[in-house]
Parts: C-alpha cells; structure tokens; sequence
C-alpha cells in the first residue's frame, strides 16, 4: 500500500520525536554522570548531602533538555566571586546541562553601560546579567526588567527550581520593589565595615598611653569621635610601630568614577544622613532624595530632601578632614583599586571604609598583617556612626550583585539563562562558591559548620555576617529612580570638594541641585509612569527642618552645635560575645 503525504510526515514526525527522545535520554544519562563527577571533585563542602545535591542536579538535567546545544551569553563584573563562576562553574554547568554557557567579565561600569544600552535599544546584549542590587529604582519604573515574582509563577515555571529557597537569601529585600515583588535573585554579597589592626590595640603600651590621653578605652570606635581620636592617636603619638611609619587612616581622593562608588556606598548614611527605616531610609534615603509613596520628590533640602543637609556636608568635611591629617600622602591621589592593597601592606592602623570583598587577599600567607600561623593580625568589625546618626538608620553599605532577566531578552534564551543563574546560586554550589570568593547570599551557608572552623582565619567576617547588626548593611534602595544617571553626578561634585574647588557645602548643593534637575527631566519625559519623580516646589530649608520635626521624623536635620560628643568605643572580643552561636528560627 502506497503511503500518503500525511503518513510520510507523521511517520518523519514519530521518527525524529523517537530520535529526540533517545538523544534527550542520552544527553541526560551524561549529565548525571557528569553531575557525579563535579559533586564529588568540585561542589564540597555543600549544605546538601551528596545524595541531596545529585538530586537537585537531575532536576537541572530535565530543566535543561529542551536548550540542549543552545549557546547562552550572561555577564558580570569581575571580582574573586564571579572569576569562579565563570571559569569553573559556567563549565560545570555546560558538562552537567549541555546548554553552552559563556559567562564574560567586565568591568563594573561597563555593566551598567550595557545593560542601559539593552533596555534602550532593546537589542539583547547578554541573555541575563549580574547587576548591582543598586538598580532596584530604575528596573522597577523603567518596566524592562522581569519581576522574577511573576517570571517564577508565570513563564518560567517550567525552569524555576523547587529547591530554590529564595527565603534562604539573604539579599532578598534588597531585591525588593515598592509593589512587593522581587526583581533580582542576589549572586553574591559583601559589605563595606570598619578594619584595624587587633595587634596593635591589645598592645597595653598602646592602651595605657591612650586611656591616659582620652579618658576612654582603645578599642572598635563606637562613633566618628572615637575614630578621629584613634586616627589622632596613631598618626602622631605613637608615629612608628617596630620601626615602620604608621598612619591612623586609609582612603582615596582621585576624582574618578571610583570616586562617586566611595560615596554612594552608603557614607553619608553612617554620618546620619537621611530617615530612619531598613534597608533604606522612608521617606529621605541615604541619597538624600525623598520619596512621597513611590515617587522620588526631591533632593535638595530646599525640596525636602537631604543631599546638601548639614549631615551631608558634615560628612564630607570628616572624610576630606581626615584623609588630609591622618592618611598616607600619596591617598589623595589614589582611586578604589589603588587603595585598596594599602592595609594589607601593615603601616595602617584603622581604616573606617573597607569592602569585605578585600578579605581574601587580606589572609594570604608571607603579608605583614598575616601571623605565621595563617590567623589574620587585623579584624573587622561594625562601622562607627556620626553625630548625626539615630538608632534605627542604615550604618552601611552592602553590594548585592544580583541576577536580572530582562524583557528584550527572547524568552527561550531567558529560561535557559535562568537555569544558569539558579545553578550558581543553588544549595549544591553556594557553600563552595562562599568558601572561594567570601560573599555570602544564604543563611545556611553563613551557619555551616565549615565556617564555623574557618572563622579564626577570617577576622571577624563570619562574625559579622552572623551578627544581628548584618541587617543595618545594605545598598542602594528605591528612592533612587535612575542609578546611571545619578550615580554619575557624585565623583563630579564630590571631586571638587576633594581637589579644593569647592567647600564641602557648595560641592553639596552642586550635587543635590544637579541630581534635581535629573529628577525633573524625568518627570517631564514622563517616562516612568505613575511611580517616576514628581518635584516639589522649592521653598526654604527652615521650613523643611520644622516639617520633619513636626512629623517625627529626621531628616532634614539642623546643623548640630557640636559634631563631636565624646568618644564611644567597645571592646572587640567582648562585642563578638554578645551576638548569637546559632542561626535564626526559619519563619
């Protein structure tokens, strides 16, 4: 019997589903091998058995059959963290999945460049990124982010793990828009705190000679008073520590866009800059912008905002005061990365401003602030705060580079490049990944035993991230509607203030009269609906100071008469006695 043309097709169409399958079984076959292998080379320590891990792997497998031979691109920035990821766990997940993930790492700017360039043109660029939690207000007006709350329960479902357990992130409110949903999964996390040098101030030399002169203990600075009188202490009483220059400060001056980054990381909210409220302050933020339901409303003090406040200026006056008197001459002229080698090279005592990113090239065996038994002769601890600064405000910064999908992204390269970013941030690989590049994104990870052990040779990282203080650490929030944008106009304003062009007040109003003005421009574009700026009218200072005053709440706040009560400090090894030995109760 002669075979119709729709016998033919249907039996092609049997013939390549059968071949499909078979090959779909192989691939799987393979992977699971392969997920074998890694498990037990690789992926150790986890907080998943081995048994737990292959299972959470076979997951992955099925996921990924249908983007089998598909070739994703996704992109980072690069530090310690998302090195590991793309020369170790983008392969791993290739070997394990078969989809061809390229992972590219670039410079944090160029991030920011690109994925402006993907939301304006629509062109897609890179199928996910690793971008700043920093992004939260511009991906949630400008509607070209996918709100991974619907992306979860909606189109990719079908490739959202059921091990996941996103209430296991620790970043997740940083991800958090005003509508409750969260936009970004956190890939990794490290805060910016206060470092010194534990050696030298269980010195009872140093102690004494101290006391003596302060009235108080040496120890962790409480507040910005107890800094400055350390910096004080260490730059010209005690001037040589075993016959080497010491200096009681570290920083950097370079105006460039590392420049801005030392600023909007959160400075001026340990000075008391801004509202009370976690993670950012409602309804000034550390930006100084005020925000009136979800709509940024101003930023000059003159529009109710804060960025050119008293607090703002006095925190621009400490850093520049500071870094002139007690860091080593040659910071000014430093940028971030220049900077950032300098304590690890043992004559900084202190120094107020430090990323826990840093920890890793800070434990190496052979540097001078590294005993011979491999435990650190530094510690960190929590930042010290300003005069301005109330009980309940943010005291720092914390950088969550988060993984974000966007909508010019063509859904099937979107889902597979989701299985990557649940891949490298699943239970099998976070334990490793932590123990690599020390930026912690789950609580069952900071609890693992295995940092438990490691703590002693990581001064005080475990520590902290442990502690109940973690929460006060967090980055940029919701009021700023148009991070590249505005992030832009600090390095420029506050460089002038650093070079001497401008007093600390006028580089304030320069910036906050500047960050208005992008305000406003969005406003009139009308680009970011009913959630974008709205200005209000320019009046006066005074009468913003007695709005908040009548209100109840802080910022704007009046210029202190005295900047600098009395210094607070807290012993260190009494300090880390007080926080809890075991995780939190799961809600």
């Amino acid at each position: 019997m002669k075979l119709t043309q729709s016998h033919r097709h249907f039996k092609l169409f049997i013939s390549t589903s059968v071949l499909a399958m078979a090959l779909g079984s192989s691939a799987a076959l393979a992977g699971m091998e392969e997920a074998r292998r890694w498990i037990d080379s690789e992926f150790q320590p986890s907080t998943l058995s081995k048994d737990e891990q292959l299972k959470e792997m076979e997951w992955f497998v099925n996921a990924a059959k249908p983007f089998v031979g598909q070739e994703i691109n996704v992109v980072s920035e690069t530090i310690t963290t998302h090195e590991y990821e793309a020369k170790t766990l983008a392969k791993a997940f290739s070997e394990i999945t078969g989809i061809k993930l390229t992972h590219d790492l670039i410079q944090e700017g160029d991030v920011v460049e690109k994925i402006q360039t993907q939301m304006q043109s629509g062109r897609n660029i890179y199928d996910a990124w690793v971008n700043d939690s920093d992004l939260i207000g511009t991906h949630f007006r400008y509607k070209q982010a996918i709100p991974l709350d619907d992306w979860m329960a909606g189109e990719g479902k079908d490739v959202t793990s059921p091990t996941l357990d996103v209430a296991d992130f620790i970043g997740k409110s940083f991800t958090t828009a005003p509508d409750g949903k969260m936009y970004q999964l956190p890939d990794q996390q490290f805060a910016n705190v206060y470092w010194f040098r534990y050696d030298w101030f269980q010195r009872p030399e140093f102690k004494e000679k101290f006391k003596a002169k302060y009235g108080y203990d040496l120890g962790v600075p409480v507040n910005w008073s107890a800094y400055e009188d350390i910096a004080e202490f260490f730059t010209n009483d005690v001037k040589e520590v075993d016959g080497v220059k010491v200096y009681g400060h570290m920083d950097y001056g370079k105006k460039d866009p590392s420049l801005g980054w030392r600023f909007t990381d959160a400075w001026l909210s340990m000075a008391g800059n801004g509202d009370k409220g976690i993670p950012n302050g409602l309804p000034v933020d550390e930006w100084g912008i005020r925000m009136e339901g979800c709509r940024p409303v101003g930023s000059s003090i003159e529009r109710g905002g804060d960025t050119n406040g008293p607090a703002a200026v006095y925190a621009i006056a400490k850093y520049l005061e500071w870094m002139k008197k007690y860091a080593p001459p040659q910071a000014a002229g430093m940028n971030f990365s220049e900077s950032g080698p300098v304590p690890a090279q043992g004559n900084i005592a202190q120094q107020i401003f430090w990323y826990t990113a840093f920890t890793a090239d800070m434990v190496k065996p052979g540097l001078p602030v590294v005993n011979a038994d491999g435990t650190p002769k530094w510690r960190m601890a929590p930042s010290p705060h300003g005069s301005y600064w109330k009980d309940g405000m943010k005291l720092g910064y914390q950088d969550a580079g988060s993984w974000t999908l966007l909508k010019s992204t063509p859904v099937e390269r979107r889902k597979a490049a989701w299985l990557y970013a649940q891949f490298v941030t699943s239970k099998t690989v976070s334990l490793k990944k932590s123990h690599v590049g020390l930026t912690f994104i789950r609580e069952s990870d900071i609890w693992d035993k295995s940092f438990t052990e490691r703590a002693p040779k990581l001064g005080g990282l475990v520590e902290f991230y442990r502690s109940p203080a973690r929460v006060q650490w967090t980055p940029t929030g919701n009021n700023v509607p148009d991070y590249p944008k505005l992030a832009q106009l600090w390095w420029q304003n506050i460089g002038d203030a650093a070079s001497g062009a401008k007093t600390p007040q006028e580089a304030m109003t320069s910036l906050a009269n500047a960050q208005d003005e992008v305000l406003g421009r969005l406003e009139r574009a009308n680009v970011q609906g009913e959630c974008g700026p709205k200005l209000n009218p320019k009046t006066s200072a005074e009468e913003w100071f007695k709005k908040a005053e009548t209100a109840g709440t802080i910022a704007p706040q009046r210029k202190l008469a005295n900047e600098k009560p009395k210094g607070e400090t807290v012993d260190y090894d009494t300090l880390i006695k007080s926080w809890p030995a075991s995780p939190p109760k799961r809600s």
